[in-house]
């Protein structure tokens, strides 16, 4: 719902903060008091063309600001319309275009008045609408319908890429072969490249690595050496063994250097004798190890990444190898989806047909309260071809509006009055009651052209709308505007020399006041008397 409205320095405004509340709000006042202003900062909202007139003279830029609840959370929205032409956008403080700001509210806000803004005019929403009426039925085979449509968008992705496919299949089956006998004629396995990489530093610099070991081991074990100089040492102390317990530690500590030393000395002679001097086993490792680095250049970063590649052609080398057989199986599966479709499409189209009588009847009833006697309507369905159904169905839906006896029916765009079609967009909500979800209904001459009886009827069923819908009416009859549950008093003033227009919100005395100004011109008591019976006559309506 809209709960604030800031709007500065926009035509006559100078500024203006309203706070809003649920059910029904009238904005009242003298014509040209600019009430139809307001309306349009809310149009400007919902993302329509800026209009640099429209900025308040002397001023460098007009502000419209609106605080709504959506799903749950509160929305900032913030439109700035410099002098020179320049629009800037904001949602929740973070920039935005015009596009997102219209965006986020189209589905919040339904403002009929003037033909931009009209969803009742886009003949793409009137499915929908007639849809809502119907309810489940029509919900549910919608829901159906959908589902089939999207098997059959799946069945022709498929078989459209196993014909691209097969159109070449000769080629792709040639090369899939190439790539298997390619990486099979490798006979490589995962992990064979590192375990190269990690035994050529051996077999590269097996006499170096010889020479070391064989070195450190007589040194060692040699006569004389590392090990028979620990054994004497450990002999001499094996002599005051007993004697004193910190020589038998340092004994102890000794010994277990020379068993370590005889350890380390019988590995570096194993390490001596095993490391290779042959050349052409080099050779050989290090021409094994340029084929699987070549293998990897072509296929992947790895050997596992190799293997798969060759998993994956031959994977698709079956699958093109049942050539005609699976195209066929594809063609199956299409034509399966299709007649499911077009069995859900005729349920659908026949649930929406067998309610186009009681839709017609009951918009037809609910426009003729609101001065429409002899007006009717109809829903022309238009039957479309397969390849043209989406995402709304498989017929084109319209409605179609006749205003008078003998008129044949037109479209709802042809309506030339904004205050006909507010009325028609009135009856429409009417009938849908709960089944509308969008939550904001703004009314702009939906009371042009008509008065009495007909007034309180076109106030009535606001104030009944307003129950499911915050509603916005700007409207010059009291009658009208004596439902309201909120009532802002549009007015004009001077300020610095200048008009400006202010905007209030009324309570209950100063209401009185304005309902017999509106159905009299003036305050007198009959006028004051006459208020307070409308008042409390709307009130136990």
């Amino acid at each position: 719902m809209l709960l604030e409205l800031h709007v500065k320095n926009l035509a006559l405004v100078e500024e203006v903060w309203l706070e809003f509340s649920e059910g029904l709000t009238v904005l009242t006042g003298e014509t040209g008091a600019g009430k139809t202003v307001l309306v349009s900062a809310l149009q400007l909202l919902l993302g329509d063309r800026a209009d640099t007139t429209l900025v308040r003279s002397g001023a460098d830029e007009a502000l419209i600001e609106g605080r709504f609840l959506i799903d749950g959370k509160e929305r900032l929205v913030r439109r700035r319309i410099g002098a020179e032409g320049r629009s800037r956008c904001t949602i929740d403080d973070a920039m935005a275009t015009v596009g997102a700001l219209g965006e986020l509210l189209e589905d919040v806000v339904d403002l009929h008045g003037q033909h931009d803004h009209q969803a009742l005019l886009s003949v793409s929403r009137h499915a929908g609408y007639l849809d809502r009426f119907i309810g489940d039925p029509a919900l549910d085979a919608l829901a159906a319908y959908r589902e089939a449509l999207s098997a059959r968008r799946n069945a022709r992705t498929v078989l459209s890429a196993l014909e691209e496919s097969l159109a070449d299949r000769e080629r792709r089956i040639d090369y899939l072969q190439f790539q298997i006998s390619d990486i099979d004629a490798a006979a490589a396995y995962p992990g064979e490249d590192v375990e190269i990489e990690e035994s050529l530093p051996r077999m590269r610099h097996g006499d170096k690595l010889t020479n070391a070991a064989g070195s450190a081991w007589g040194a060692l074990q040699d006569e004389g050496a590392a090990t028979e100089r620990l054994g004497e040492a450990l002999t001499a102390l094996g002599r005051a063994a007993g004697l004193d317990p910190a020589l038998d530690s340092i004994a102890a500590e000794l010994d277990a250097a020379l068993a370590s030393a005889d350890d380390i000395a019988s590995r570096l002679r194993q390490y001596a004798e095993s490391v290779a001097h042959d050349p052409r086993a080099l050779d050989a490792a290090e021409e094994r190890l340029g084929v699987l680095t070549a293998l990897k250049k072509k296929y992947g970063d790895s050997l596992e990444a190799v293997l798969a590649v060759r998993g994956e052609a031959a994977d698709e080398l079956a699958t093109l190898g049942e050539g005609e057989a699976g195209l066929a199986r594809a063609r199956d599966e299409l034509a399966a989806a299709e007649a499911e479709l077009r069995a859900r499409a005729s349920t659908f189209a026949a649930v929406r047909r067998n309610a186009c009588d009681a839709f017609e009847v009951a918009l037809t009833e609910a426009a003729k309260s609101l001065a429409f006697a002899d007006a009717s309507f109809v829903v022309q369905l238009e039957d479309l071809p397969a390849d043209s159904w989406g995402a709304d169905g498989p017929q084109r839906v319209e409605f179609m509006f006749s205003s008078g006896v003998g008129d044949a029916p037109r479209p709802l765009a042809k309506i030339a009055s904004g205050g006909e079609i507010s009325r028609v967009m009135l009856a429409l909500k009417d009938v849908l009651g709960q089944a509308d979800h969008t939550p904001v209904l703004v009314f702009d001459e939906v009371d042009a052209g008509i008065g009495g009886a007909t007034a309180i009827d076109v106030g009535r069923r606001l104030a009944s709308l307003a129950t499911t819908h915050q509603v916005l009416v700007v409207t010059h009859l009291a009658q009208v505007a004596a439902f309201a549950s909120t009532q802002v008093v549009v007015e004009k003033a001077s300020a610095d020399g200048r008009s400006v227009t202010v905007a209030r919100r009324v309570g209950p005395e100063e209401r009185i006041v304005e309902i017999a100004r509106m159905l009299s011109g003036g305050t007198t008591q009959t006028g004051l008397d006459h208020a307070r019976e409308l008042l409390a006559m709307a009130t136990h309506a």
